[in-house]
């Protein structure tokens, strides 16, 4: 009795499955999108861009005015000083021939007394040519078998020549005294040195 009073039951149950899964089914099935795939480029071609020039044609400037000139600057005359400088520089002492005692002098033919080969003359004293003073000096000095004058000696007219001619002497150059075909010193020699101003 219990399993004929279930069928009615079941059935419905069946019928309302069934119906069920034919709706489901009669549905349309709709797909995903395909999602676009991601494509890399390796060296990519660039495109070659056109860059136009613009001509830029530079105006003229109107009313342009030119710049002014330079200042002018006088030029100063030179002022001589008070003493002559180019007669400063240009005095030259005045020398005489060196006394030499012939007497004592034994000449043969390989003998050669002392000569001199160059004779500087000293620089005039600044503060004589200040106070224009002119004067001499007396040189005495001896000459060694080199040629160079040792043990100079100096008497002058003014205490402020002496200096000028021990300097200048010291720098002269001679030929040797020649004894016996040798060179040997020669004492004794003398020398006048004039210091004058030229006018």
């Amino acid at each position: 009795m219990r399993f004929f009073a279930g069928l009615p039951i079941a059935a419905i149950i069946t019928i309302g499955l069934f119906l069920l899964m034919k709706l489901l089914i009669s549905k349309e099935l709709i797909l995903p999108e395909k999602e676009d795939a991601f494509r890399f480029t390796i060296n990519p071609k660039v495109e070659e861009l056109s860059i136009r020039q613009r001509d830029v044609k530079a105006e003229r400037s109107k009313d342009v005015k030119p710049p002014p000139p330079p200042p002018q600057i006088e030029k100063q005359k030179a002022v001589q000083p008070r003493e002559g400088i180019a007669n400063i520089a240009g005095a030259i002492p005045d020398f005489e021939a060196p006394q030499l005692n012939r007497n004592s002098v034994n000449f043969n033919v390989s003998d050669r007394d002392a000569q001199p080969l160059v004779r500087i003359p000293p620089m005039y004293p600044p503060r004589a040519a200040e106070r224009g003073v002119s004067g001499s000096c007396k040189a005495f000095f001896d000459v060694s078998p080199e040629g160079k004058p040792y043990n100079v000696r100096t008497e002058c007219t003014s205490s402020m020549f002496a200096r000028a001619a021990t300097r200048s002497v010291q720098k002269w150059k001679y030929n040797a005294k020649i004894v016996d075909g040798k060179a040997v010193a020669r004492t004794g020699v003398i020398t006048t040195i004039k210091f004058q101003l030229e006018d």
